[in-house]
């Protein structure tokens, strides 16, 4: 069964990157035990920023070396503590691969990557932009994969992090996405993806705040007469291949839709999954194109580049009347 949505109107904006904080303010609160290591600075402002200002025994400031911040993580948690370390998005990846990979995912750590302004988020260009890491992330063993639809899904995933064992990529954008999910009376758990959507004659599976724009593809295609479900893979590592399985086997045609590069990330884990268990119906990947992203505006990109809800319902149109 679908959960409550917000389908049926434009929300309020957002932020998961606030969210995370305010979580991680409250477990502190609650008496929860676990250190906190940042990049850079931290608006005082902010969620996280009152955390470091009234819990500063606990807060590590590392900078801009982000592979040090990651590699002292791991060292933190060898000696019997769970971290959360907020690392800027596009750095965490490109600047720290060994360190994730040999430091934090051999070792089996329990240390929480908070990945902050990943996809096109960041506003810096195409040296900034984080359209590969879900494809690294991937291919490294031990390394359990989220990426929220807004910012109420962040605090839960947060909040099951805590309990989490093993090392994990909470992977979030900059700021300001619409609400998924009417409130947070919903079930939640790591690995099982979540229906917003049901659907007859298509299914879209997205993840993060796309999310969002799939649901709004969903509503301009249902006044054409098509019936699209969308489904919030909210972790990418582990797949719900139940789940990806069942919607396939109820219409017949499947999208993926991600800010990420269209190879390695979501898009090829679901063809996986598909092409293993033999499937004969439509499949097609909407993301980033293998190249370097024009200039501008999230939103400018997601336009041109087809990820928006009008460049979305115009694939799927595409595809139900092909």
């Amino acid at each position: 069964m679908a959960v409550k949505t917000t389908y049926d109107f434009d929300q309020m904006l957002s932020s998961a990157k606030e969210a995370y904080g305010e979580e991680l303010l409250k477990l502190a609160e609650e008496g929860m035990d676990f250190v906190f290591t940042y990049s850079d600075n931290v608006a005082p402002s902010t969620a996280v920023g009152r955390m470091v200002k009234k819990y500063p025994d606990r807060c590590f400031n590392f900078g801009i070396a982000e592979p040090n911040q990651v590699g002292a993580s791991a060292g933190l948690s060898l000696a019997g503590t769970t971290v959360f370390a907020q690392v800027f998005g596009p750095f965490l990846p490109l600047r720290a691969a060994d360190q994730i990979h040999t430091d934090i995912a051999y070792n089996d750590v329990n240390v929480r990557l908070i990945g902050t302004h990943s996809g096109v988020t960041a506003g810096g260009g195409p040296t900034h932009n984080d359209i590969a890491d879900l494809a690294l992330y991937r291919a490294i063993p031990n390394l359990t994969v989220c990426v929220p639809a807004d910012a109420g899904q962040c605090k839960k995933i947060i909040r099951a992090s805590f309990s989490h064992e093993g090392p994990m990529i909470i992977r979030i954008d900059r700021a300001g996405s619409p609400n998924v999910y009417v409130d947070e009376d919903y079930e939640f758990t790591i690995g099982k993806a979540i229906e917003t959507l049901p659907g007859s004659h298509a299914t879209i599976i997205s993840t993060g705040s796309n999310v969002y724009e799939c649901m709004m593809a969903s509503k301009i295609l249902e006044k054409k007469g098509f019936s699209v479900g969308v489904l919030d893979m909210h972790t990418i590592k582990p797949l719900d291949t139940e789940a990806i399985l069942k919607v396939a086997s109820q219409t017949g045609i499947v999208v993926t839709v991600e800010d990420h590069s269209i190879n390695g990330g979501l898009g090829g884990a679901v063809a996986e999954v598909l092409m293993e268990s033999s499937y004969k119906g439509k499949f097609k990947r909407i993301g980033m194109p293998d190249q370097f992203s024009v200039l501008g505006s999230p939103d400018e990109i997601y336009r041109y580049y087809g990820l928006d809800r009008t460049g979305i319902a115009k694939t799927l149109e595409q595809l139900l009347t092909k």
